[in-house]
């Protein structure tokens, strides 16, 4: 059997997205990592959504995954976009807008404009931090190290703002 392109998996949606509602059994497992009750809701995006956010990102602007998640939480009005399923779906954008560069496309997901929640460069992105380094200080931005990690230097300044889906 063939291995799945990243392209591949950005476009298989499977089900998604789905609405859940969360079960006191689910919550004891969480163990209110989460911040979640029995009978909120959760969306799980489709991996196309994620990415339609990423790409709306305009150069000199930044988004963290927790901003993705709020979007999203708003758009299906429920409590909590899943943050697994959504940061999945953000590696997979960023790894299939390197296959689209591969391919001689122009134009792909700027996924370097995508942070973690705190402002943190994600090291799981396609060429690590070095890359994302290169081009985030391409695009005018000043990354700073604390300890292991790298931050974009006042990350909330450059915060795109309005977005929607």
């Amino acid at each position: 059997m063939n291995k799945k392109s990243w392209i591949e998996k950005l476009n298989n949606s499977k089900d998604l997205p789905q609405i859940k509602i969360f079960t006191e059994e689910q919550i004891k497992k969480l163990k209110s990592r989460w911040n979640v009750k029995a009978g909120d809701t959760m969306i799980i995006p489709s991996p196309l959504e994620v990415n339609q956010l990423m790409k709306k990102i305009p150069k000199g602007k930044l988004i963290t995954i927790n901003e993705i998640r709020n979007i999203l939480s708003k758009k299906y009005n429920t409590t909590i976009a899943c943050p697994i399923t959504t940061g999945i779906f953000a590696w997979i954008s960023a790894n299939a807008a390197e296959e689209e560069l591969k391919m001689g496309r122009k134009r792909i997901t700027p996924y370097w404009r995508t942070l973690k929640s705190n402002g943190e460069i994600n090291q799981k992105y396609p060429g690590g931090i070095k890359k994302q380094i290169k081009m985030l200080e391409k695009e005018g931005f000043e990354i700073i190290c604390k300890g292991k990690r790298f931050y974009v230097k006042d990350y909330e300044r450059y915060l795109v703002k309005n977005l929607e889906l």
